[in-house]
């Protein structure tokens, strides 16, 4: 792995609508910036990014966990491609493997890891897509955080995201009436 840089991201939200939060909520990314192994070339056999996710998402992860501070109640996990690769390498990154280390980072998780992936250039932000860790209905905890790097990924490289929050939207109520049909 190609390693160029790592980011990490700290958000508390003490307000939102105009109204103060009773409790705030803390949302903590971790971006790393690696070499595309794949750039501008078409490859079969993407199995050598699955070990290069869970690396990564090991070495994110632990410091994310120390910046929370909190338990983690949501997380989720996002890729940026450059221009240079195609989408399936940031699926690549992100679903057979990083789902361990995340995982285990947050003590259990239950539920899905939401994720998103695209292809775009350099300080693109990405969307990384929330949810709670333990219950995939739990409405009140689909949320996001927004992130991007200034100058990544470059069109040969590949920004991964992993993301986690010790609690839901600022002002939830809409899990409370939910009704699934």
């Amino acid at each position: 792995m190609d390693l160029r840089k790592t980011i990490f991201v700290e958000e508390d939200i003490l307000a939102d609508g105009g109204r103060q939060l009773v409790r705030r909520v803390r949302r903590v990314a971790g971006l790393a910036v690696i070499a595309n192994p794949y750039a501008g070339q078409f490859a079969q056999d993407l199995s050598p990014l699955f070990d290069v996710g869970m690396e990564l998402g090991a070495l994110l992860m632990k410091r994310v966990i120390e910046l929370l501070g909190e338990p983690a109640v949501s997380y989720g996990k996002a890729a940026i491609v450059g221009t240079l690769g195609e989408m399936e390498l940031g699926g690549a990154l992100l679903h057979p493997k990083v789902g361990k280390p995340m995982r285990t980072a947050v003590g259990g998780g239950e539920a899905i890891i939401p994720s998103n992936v695209k292809v775009a250039v350099a300080g693109t932000p990405i969307d990384v897509p929330l949810g709670h860790k333990d219950n995939v209905w739990s409405f009140d905890h689909f949320d996001t955080m927004t992130v991007m790097v200034p100058d990544g990924p470059r069109p040969d490289e590949i920004v991964m995201v992993v993301a986690v929050a010790d609690g839901g939207r600022p002002h939830p109520r809409v899990g409370q009436t939910r009704v699934v049909v």
